[in-house]
């Protein structure tokens, strides 16, 4: 079995602490205990906690700019849409550090705050493409201004359903359902879908609950 380097781990348990007591509640010293490993250890491959946020945002960043890379041309269905929503949502629970302390974290790490704009501006696209096949596809009838109005709210509901759904259980950050937050993002779309489609999902949503 191979050996999981050290840096890794550091990484990964950071993480895990970060998504369960929230970042602002851990430390270096923690992270360090969590692992047995010394302070100086964790020094050697990470300088400060702000370091260790920021690798984990790369790969946060990584994840949604592959995702998000929806073709302009695109014919999607209904499906693939649901289907994108629930990858969408599982990336925001592996990371749901950043959406649950968002405007702190931020705040704290200040080099991060352009890059994060551009994810949100890379959603809010991912959604119009979206959209816009389905316009194409003749099952979406939708104004321009009402588009813009739907991209903005499916942008919204995607960075802040982790917070509001985390609500529910203060003292359990650790049971995450993306199914919900993939329920909230279908209904939606529902009022500007033809009635065949509105069916549809319906009843694809109801697994979702």
């Amino acid at each position: 079995m191979k050996k999981i380097k050290t840096r890794d781990r550091i990484l990964g348990t950071s993480l895990a602490l970060f998504n369960s007591l929230g970042e602002p509640n851990v430390t270096t010293l923690l992270i360090s205990d969590e692992l047995d490993i010394s302070p100086g250890n964790l020094y050697y491959h990470f300088k400060s906690k702000g370091d260790i946020v920021e690798e984990l945002f790369e790969s946060f960043e990584a994840e949604m700019v592959d995702l998000l890379g929806v073709p302009d041309d695109a014919d999607i269905s209904l499906e693939q849409f649901s289907f994108f929503l629930h990858l969408l949502f599982e990336a925001v629970a592996r990371y749901r550090f950043l959406y649950q302390d968002l405007v702190n974290v931020l705040s704290r790490y200040s080099q991060l705050q352009v890059r994060f704009r551009r994810v949100l501006a890379k959603k809010k696209n991912a959604f119009r493409v979206l959209c816009e096949s389905f316009q194409r596809q003749g099952v979406m009838t939708i104004s321009k201004d009402e588009l813009l109005s739907l991209c903005d709210q499916l942008t919204l509901t995607a960075c802040y359903w982790s917070s509001f759904d985390t609500l529910s259980h203060l003292d359990d950050r650790e049971s995450v359902d993306p199914g919900k937050g993939v329920y909230q993002m279908l209904h939606l779309i529902l009022p500007y879908l033809a009635e065949q489609e509105q069916q549809e999902i319906r009843l694809t949503s109801r697994s979702y609950l």
